[in-house]
């Protein structure tokens, strides 16, 4: 479930961390194209029925703007019947904090699957192309109420995502978007070039371009972040993973093999593995040794971001080996 594919999404699920910073810098534009028209931004839908063919469109791409809610329903489910009016009636009362989608497991089965859906009624999120497991059954609406408000809150913590205020009548099946469009900056159109290479493998290319983008803008966290993820990338380009592994099993106190394994695991998907085995290296070792594994964890800690709950985690117990 990735909003775009990727040529390396194995990594660190690149594509969760990139569709956050894009999402973050879309908000950015909407709430300025909103104060420099005066007036809230162009209606959207609030509910609409989705299907396997746009899905991609409807889903995906729209929850890079605003977290979409996803109804799992079918009309043979009664507690379907006595759920489907709640969230319809809390995605109008919401007006555009978050968007209902709703799939009839009967006419979308490989939707139904690619989710893990164990029974219906379902209830689903996806939040900057990730999907976000809430509730089954037909829950009480004090609880629905609880669980909205808190992934609202999670996707403008986590992702910059605060969705799109809408007017009356938005809500209405097969009502059209008008998204008001917005040049790209030279640093956008910049950063653009940057992901495309990353996405292309070109990661000699990437590091420049998003060095460049610092360059200009120090501060830039997403081209922090894009430039963490293609070095870690070069760093394990011809890496030998078996050999790494096995040097840094048989060593656990060299902090070069442990770094080395650091960047395999991240880049497998193991980001606790790969924080928990430099914090152990910082534990066992002392000097140098000790302080460059100190500073590639820190180092680790760009690739994911530091608003991660596992970032947070890591720092704690860092903090816990050094003092």
């Amino acid at each position: 479930m990735q909003p775009r594919n990727m040529s390396m999404s194995g990594v660190v699920d690149l594509a969760a961390v990139k569709a956050a910073g894009e999402a973050k810098q879309k908000a950015e534009k909407a709430r300025a194209q909103a104060a420099s028209s005066g007036g809230a931004a162009a209606p959207a839908r609030l509910i609409f029925n989705v299907d396997e063919a746009g899905f991609q469109q409807d889903v995906l791409q729209r929850s890079t703007e605003v977290p979409v809610v996803i109804d799992f329903w079918a009309e043979w489910c009664e507690p379907c019947k006595q759920l489907g009016p709640i969230l319809e009636r809390l995605a109008t009362e919401y007006a555009g904090q978050f968007v209902l989608a709703k799939i009839d497991v009967d006419a979308n089965q490989m939707l139904f699957q690619q989710f893990g859906v164990q029974g219906i009624p379902a209830v689903f999120a996806v939040i900057a192309g990730q999907p976000v497991p809430l509730f089954q059954g037909a829950a009480p609406e004090a609880q629905i109420r609880q669980v909205l408000d808190q992934l609202i809150q999670a996707a403008e913590q986590q992702f910059g995502i605060v969705g799109t205020p809408v007017e009356p009548g938005a809500q209405d099946e097969g009502a059209e978007e008008a998204v008001p469009e917005v040049p790209e900056s030279p640093q956008e159109t910049a950063l653009g070039a940057a992901h495309q290479a990353l996405d292309a493998g070109d990661l000699g290319g990437a590091v420049r371009a998003y060095q460049s983008v610092l360059a200009d803008d120090p501060a830039n966290d997403e081209a922090k972040l894009g430039l963490a993820q293609a070095q870690l990338l070069e760093r394990v380009q011809g890496v030998d993973a078996t050999q790494a592994r096995k040097a840094a099993a048989e060593s656990p106190a060299d902090a070069r093999a442990q770094i080395t394994a650091a960047d395999l695991d991240l880049v497998g998907g193991h980001v606790e593995d790969a924080f928990g085995r430099l914090v152990d290296t910082v534990r066992r070792t002392a000097g140098d040794d000790r302080d460059a594994a100190r500073v590639h964890l820190l180092s680790l800690f760009e690739v994911i971001g530091g608003e991660d709950p596992r970032v947070v985690a890591a720092r704690s117990a860092l903090a816990r080996v050094l003092f």
